[in-house]
């Protein structure tokens, strides 16, 4: 940040010290995430610099003219740094939004995106047709932003949300309590359905799995490689590892006509059409688009018992 070009209108005699504006911050920042791989490179300045200066970034579009502090300099230097070495923006900051709220998250947890608010969307609206509180569980809830979302969604409904790490964990935890429905949701530690009662039953049980393919998980962009937990990611040699695994034991957790949602990548729909297909407890697939027409979520309820 050495080389931010001077304000428009600057002579020597005016400004004999380079003023480091809101504007020209941003304006340098922005090209320099953009020569350095962002996808997104001045949503990127705009997040890091209002965490510097501790603002919303709404609040930055009335300071253009405002010049920085230099602590605010050291900070918003240090950050431009490790985000043009691609360390994801979410971990920087620790937060990220999801479903209209604000989330922490670490390096132990998967950084929130857009395509899966798809699965709480229609899981809320198939709750909401039932005619009693909904008991939902989560597989593998990272940050908790899931579990968290619904819970927000369903005043009433009973949550209980597993994941094998402990450090996920207590972030979901955190953010439970941050969003006041931690006397809703019971966290537990363990892969998969393990840590459950071999009683326990549930109308929802929904999960964001691990889907992309080991031999993806080099090909994944930097930020995602080499930031993001792998645990999250790998979902094994076809991507259906852990999709698997919830198609088979889910129906074992199911109350009756209870309904299984699992995220997905579009590409494997076929796939988990077919291994549906071959669990007798299931009823007929439907899958769900996200925005970009693809699709994200398969849902599917137990068949009626005779």
């Amino acid at each position: 940040m050495n080389a931010i070009p001077q304000p428009a209108g600057h002579t020597p005699s005016e400004t004999p010290v380079q003023r480091w504006s809101v504007q020209a911050i941003l304006d340098w920042t922005t090209g320099h995430l953009a020569a350095n791989g962002s996808t997104s490179p001045r949503l990127d300045a705009e997040i890091l610099l209002a965490w510097s200066r501790d603002c919303q970034r709404i609040e930055l579009y009335t300071q253009y003219d405002q010049e920085l502090t230099p602590q605010q300099r050291a900070v918003m230097r240090e950050l431009v740094k490790r985000r043009a070495a691609c360390e994801p923006v979410a971990y920087l900051v620790g937060h990220r939004e999801f479903f209209g709220i604000d989330f922490e998250v670490t390096a132990d947890t998967l950084i929130p995106r857009p395509d899966t608010e798809t699965l709480v969307v229609e899981l809320l609206d198939l709750a909401r047709e039932l005619p009693a509180a909904a008991s939902i569980l989560e597989i593998g809830t990272g940050s908790g932003c899931i579990a968290i979302s619904i819970a927000s969604g369903l005043s009433s409904a009973q949550l209980t949300a597993t994941d094998i790490s402990p450090a996920a964990l207590a972030v979901a935890s955190t953010n439970a309590t941050t969003h006041e429905v931690a006397d809703r949701i019971v966290f537990l530690e363990g892969d998969l359905f393990e840590p459950l009662d071999s009683q326990a039953r549930f109308d929802f049980i929904a999960s964001n799995p691990p889907y992309v393919t080991t031999a993806q998980l080099d090909q994944l962009a930097p930020d995602i490689r080499d930031h993001e937990p792998h645990t999250a990611l790998d979902g094994g040699l076809d991507g259906l590892d852990l999709i698997r695994r919830l198609i088979t034991s889910a129906p074992g957790h199911l109350a009756p006509a209870g309904t299984l949602l699992c995220e997905i990548s579009p590409e494997q729909a076929d796939a988990v059409g077919a291994l549906l297909g071959e669990q007798p407890a299931f009823g007929t697939p439907r899958f769900v688009d996200d925005l970009a027409g693809k699709p994200r979520v398969v849902v599917v309820s137990l068949q009626p018992v005779p």
